[in-house]
């Protein structure tokens, strides 16, 4: 029989079990939620090399006190893939060897629907080695994962840092203007590690090698070009702008001049070649010199420096002779390097006689050794190659393509002299043997327009703008083509293999150049520079050095089919670019997320053709405040003009403000980041952390 005492037990029993099903309070009730937990990723975004760069994130998680630690992976896979690039346990990630986009995830541990993700950028260029990117000086970095229409605007893109070229003295006296373009090499063994590293020449004759991304800038070197190491002697110094033979004040560069071309590198070798311009005041001696350095630690190399030096048979200096003079010659053209020879080219200082245009090879092997030398006008003088700035375009067969401003023309007279090319496009090839103009270099093809004596009686060069090589036509009435402009505006389409020399149809201001595949006016402000070519489109901004003269800048479109140009621009800029115009370049992802980069240079300084408040003189030392301003770089979208990402100005408190600009250089775009020369430092665009 069950006691009373055991029944009541049972009963409260049931009970309790009663109220725990019914959802009663008590020891039985399910745990609370996991704390939400938030997850920033530093930096939101980057960009590195494939299989050299790597790049630290750093997770931090709020919310869940426990446990704040997170589990990393790319593009979902634990750990990431050889594919994808690897992720250590503290966000360390490694990338893959191949080019692309990647997503960077952390993950919360205590929470694992809670997590925080950030692209990171694989570019698996080779570098930036020569003027506008590459022997056909089309301005394009197709390998450029980083810089998007999503990822270039003012909340994600700015200015990062600077990297000084004077010191603050130096600037206040105008020293160390960068007017060369920045080279960029990847994965550099040097400074005890492997970086991403920026080459930049000075005008003050001084060469650094910067990290590309660090922030503040690092240098891992700096060479003074003129000491005894680098072929310098005592009272050597960058020559005085006005000791230059003219000095009718133009002040085409100002205070001093240095090394004005834009080097080459060589990765085969790591090294990299320019030529320095020096004066000795006690001597009354002026040098020009060929250095080869190298890269790792600015030492001479390759039997360098070598003074430069030679000579063709000619009249046009009044002799027998014509020498390349160290003092009037103008080593403007950025260097090319090709089959073993960098070739450099000369123009003038300001019109100042007597000069010639030069092109001259070097072995870059053994710098002493002069391959060849090749001169514009032997007989008449003048014919500069300049090209403001740009390089010689060279073909996949070797042949070398230059063009010239005003000078004598003469290659088409019965009666001897014939080899002087003033305004005229030259193909050159490198032969054995002596021609009228030199040796090694043979003239075996050429293009001059029909109106050559009228461009040379107006001061309005053909050599103005640099030739630009078009890719190789696959079908379509043209297989190999070129285009040029000049002071003139006008653009000329040309067969390289037949180039149509010079038809002699036109009156001296007119012509219909017949011979040549197209002709029209693209910019009827001029142009100096040297157009981008991108996906059958190019790009450029003209402006002639007329008071009030300025362009847009403006993308023409190319029919592969009819081998030619729409002459009405597909699209242009709302903004203009006053003098000097813009050499752009273009990034881009393949044939997807175009992005055209130029700099407005328009506030360059001395011989500023577009100063403010009112001053119309900026002839003047020192120069007027009002004579000199910023760079500007624009962002806009390469399929669109009209739409502008970003440009340097557009941030408050001049949060992305560049140095005062200097003329004709083009940005660098490398892995994620954009490189802008001005008067006093490279100033480094990119993703902001």
């Amino acid at each position: 029989m069950t006691s009373r005492a055991t029944w009541t037990f049972w009963i409260a029993l049931a009970a309790t079990l009663a109220l725990v099903a019914c959802g009663g309070g008590g020891s039985m009730q399910p745990p609370p939620p996991p704390p939400v937990v938030t997850i920033t990723i530093a930096p939101r975004a980057a960009a590195v090399v494939a299989g050299s760069q790597t790049q630290q994130f750093t997770a931090t998680a709020t919310g869940n006190t426990a446990n704040l630690s997170v589990a990393w992976s790319v593009d979902g896979i634990a750990n990431g893939s050889t594919t994808a690039g690897t992720i250590s346990a503290n966000g360390l990630y490694t990338p893959p060897s191949e080019a692309g986009a990647h997503a960077v995830t952390a993950t919360s541990v205590a929470n694992t629907s809670d997590s925080a993700s950030v692209s990171v950028a694989v570019t698996d260029l080779a570098g930036v080695f020569t003027h506008h990117n590459n022997l056909s000086r089309d301005g394009t970095n197709t390998q450029e994962y980083a810089l998007t229409s999503s990822t270039v605007n003012s909340a994600s893109f700015g200015k990062l840092f600077a990297c000084a070229t004077a010191t603050s003295s130096q600037a206040q006296a105008g020293q160390g203007a960068v007017f060369t373009q920045p080279l960029w090499v990847p994965g550099l063994a040097i400074g005890g590690g492997t970086h991403n590293v920026i080459f930049v020449a000075t005008q003050h004759d001084t060469v650094f090698a910067f990290d590309a991304d660090a922030s503040p800038c690092v240098t891992y070197w700096q060479v003074n070009l003129l000491d005894p190491l680098h072929g310098g002697a005592s009272g050597e110094m960058p020559v005085f702008w006005n000791d230059l033979g003219c000095q009718c004040g133009v002040g085409d560069i100002y205070p001093e001049v240095g090394v004005t071309g834009t080097p080459v590198i060589d990765p085969a070798t790591g090294t990299i070649y320019l030529v320095s311009t020096s004066q000795n005041g006690a001597q009354n001696a002026f040098f020009q010199r060929l250095h080869a350095l190298d890269l790792v630690t600015g030492n001479e190399k390759f039997n360098a420096p070598v003074d430069i030096a030679a000579s063709v048979p000619g009249v046009g200096d009044g002799g027998t002779t014509v020498a390349f003079s160290a003092q009037m010659e103008n080593q403007r053209p950025g260097l090319a390097l090709a089959a073993g020879t960098v070739y450099i080219g000369w123009s003038s200082h300001e019109d100042a006689s007597p000069w010639h245009g030069w092109l001259m090879g070097y072995s870059a092997a053994n710098v002493q050794q002069q391959v060849s030398v090749f001169n514009v006008s032997p007989n008449g003088g003048a014919g500069g190659i300049w090209a403001s700035g740009g390089a010689p375009a060279v073909d996949s067969e070797g042949n070398i393509y230059v063009s010239t401003g005003n000078g004598v023309f003469d290659a088409n007279a019965t009666n001897m002299p014939d080899n002087d090319f003033g305004d005229s496009i030259l193909k050159l090839a490198p032969f054995t043997g002596n021609t009228p103009n030199g040796v090694n270099l043979n003239l075996v093809d050429w293009f001059t327009p029909d109106d050559q004596s009228c461009l040379a009686n107006t001061d309005t060069d053909l050599g103005s703008g640099n030739v630009v090589l078009l890719a190789d036509q696959s079908s379509g009435p043209v297989i190999h083509l070129l285009v040029q402009m000049g002071k003139e505006g006008v653009v000329y389409l040309i067969n390289r293999d037949a180039m149509g020399q010079f038809s002699g149809q036109g009156n001296s201001c007119s012509g219909a150049n017949s011979q040549i595949v197209q002709t029209f006016v693209g910019s009827p402000a001029g142009y100096y520079g040297t157009p981008a070519f991108w996906q059958n489109g190019m790009y450029f901004a003209g402006s002639h050095d007329a008071a009030g003269a300025s362009d847009f800048l403006k993308l023409f479109s190319f029919s592969p089919s009819t081998g030619q140009f729409d002459t009405i621009p597909a699209s242009q800029s709302s903004n203009r670019y006053n003098f000097s115009g813009a050499t752009p370049s273009v990034s881009s992802q393949g044939a997807s997320n175009g992005i055209v980069w130029a700099v407005d240079a328009s506030a360059y300084g001395y011989a500023n053709q577009n100063p403010t408040d009112g001053v119309t003189n900026c002839f003047q030392v020192p120069v007027p405040v009002v004579c000199s301003g910023p760079a500007v770089l624009h962002a806009y979208d390469a399929k669109n003009l009209l739409t502008e990402y970003w440009n340097s100005a557009m941030a408050p408190n001049n949060r992305d403000r560049a140095g005062n600009a200097v003329k004709f250089v083009p940005p660098t775009i490398a892995n994620g980041k954009v490189y802008v020369s001005t008067r006093t430092e490279i100033d480094v665009y990119g993703l902001l952390p």
